[in-house]
């Protein structure tokens, strides 16, 4: 599964656990820390938590483990860094705060 793939797998996890928001941002170009960047948001910080959970299941099925992982206990800024892929989950509030579309507002979006 290459970068691309992975990504559209990552997104379609999020929404089926009613995600919010789903961005996908190819960061290729820009930028060495990932190939794209996935960012959405959670209503609540246990929906938050329910949407991580999703995507690390969802890609431990495909024998795809994070190289790391921050903030899903707590379910405000959860975190999933697959190298290639990194995923942001914000709870709304904290996801307006740190405006990370802003941020790489020069990053092409990924239709997913």
């Amino acid at each position: 599964m290459n970068s691309k793939e992975k990504t559209i797998y990552i997104a379609n996890l999020a929404a089926e656990k009613k995600a919010e928001g789903i961005v996908a941002l190819d960061i290729q170009k820009i930028s060495s820390i990932a190939d794209y960047i996935i960012i959405c948001t959670g209503t609540s910080d246990r929906h938050v938590q329910a949407i991580a959970e999703s995507i690390e299941q969802g890609l431990k099925k495909k024998k795809i483990s994070p190289i790391g992982t921050e903030g899903i206990r707590d379910g405000r800024w959860a975190l999933i860094d697959y190298g290639d892929i990194v995923v942001h989950i914000f709870y709304e509030p904290v996801r307006d705060f740190y405006n990370l579309e802003g941020l790489w507002a020069e990053a092409p979006r990924l239709t997913i």
